[in-house]
């Protein structure tokens, strides 16, 4: 009799055992799916799925991306050297840190609840350890795109989709306008100097360029687009500047950079220099391609070309 119920035991125990696990099924299948109003959801990022904050509120950027996330409402409480000291930023950072990805202790006091990177951050395994970080290749989106991308991740992809196509729309209105004061057919330059080094620019490496030549569809002379296009940027000479100089030139300015270019015969002799059509900009900031300084440049340029 006993040895009948030993197989009557184990039959029943895998019974138990069969209705526990489909009822464990059961309870998997009937879980919600990511809630994006509450708590975390799955983002797919570059370097694959990853667990974020569906409403962050401590975001730390060792990036460019400062504009975009400041353009979203989104707190940060830590940001990089470029950032802190952009001075379009120094009001909304007011309240953030300066850190880098060197500093982790400083990270980690800050208690981040998302970090924001460039794909050639330093110590990632040790930043993703601390919140969940993400990271951007940078150029792999065009700029609007961008922004896009980065409101996804802050679970504010329609606010920034919003933003994208209204920003189109004003800057082909202007852009438009501007030609027709213009002319089709004339061309702009984009210049900087930094330190000693004197720069010109291709249409996606900031400065405006993605305003002018992408937004705008103004024309970039032929010599600027052999050497400067594919790269993004190009460096050049005093001596060889007339020969990238377009109809109309934007000049990218730092107050601590050597201007004395500007007053050699080269430069002077420059038609868009001899017909007052050479325009000055702040270069503290102009090497982003967020939305608020976007805008800030927008506006710039419209009152440059068309002077309101």
């Amino acid at each position: 009799m006993k040895k009948l119920l030993i197989p009557f035991t184990i039959l029943l125990l895998l019974l138990i055992s069969a209705c526990g696990n489909t009822e464990q099924g059961e309870s998997k299948e009937a879980e919600p799916k990511e809630d994006k109003k509450s708590g975390t959801f799955t983002y797919e990022s570059e370097t694959g799925p990853i667990e974020v904050p569906a409403d962050p509120k401590r975001v730390i950027l060792l990036s460019g991306f400062t504009g975009n996330v400041m353009q979203l409402g989104v707190n940060i409480v830590g940001v990089d050297t470029w950032s802190k000291n952009n001075p379009r930023f120094e009001e909304q950072l007011k309240d953030a840190e300066e850190v880098s990805e060197d500093n982790l202790e400083k990270i980690i006091e800050l208690e981040p609840d998302l970090i924001i990177a460039l794909s050639t951050v330093k110590n990632y395994d040790k930043l993703k350890e601390i919140a969940p970080t993400v990271t951007y290749t940078w150029g792999k989106l065009d700029y609007l795109s961008q922004h896009k991308e980065i409101g996804k991740l802050l679970n504010k992809e329609e606010e920034a989709t919003k933003w994208v196509e209204d920003f189109e729309q004003r800057a082909e209105a202007a852009g438009e306008e501007i030609r027709d004061k213009i002319g089709e057919d004339a061309t702009v330059s984009v210049f900087e100097i930094f330190d000693k080094q004197l720069y010109v620019f291709g249409d996606n490496w900031a400065r405006g360029t993605e305003i002018l030549y992408q937004a705008m569809d103004l024309k970039m002379p032929e010599k600027v687009k052999e050497m400067a296009l594919k790269d993004g940027y190009y460096a050049i000479s005093t001596e060889v500047l007339p020969e990238y100089a377009g109809d109309y030139i934007v000049l990218s300015k730092y107050s601590d950079a050597d201007h004395s270019f500007q007053e050699t015969e080269t430069y002077k002799n420059i038609p868009a220099v001899k017909n007052n059509r050479v325009f000055e900009m702040d270069g503290n900031g102009a090497s982003f391609s967020d939305p608020i300084t976007l805008d800030a440049q927008l506006e710039f340029f419209k009152e440059s070309f068309l002077g309101n």
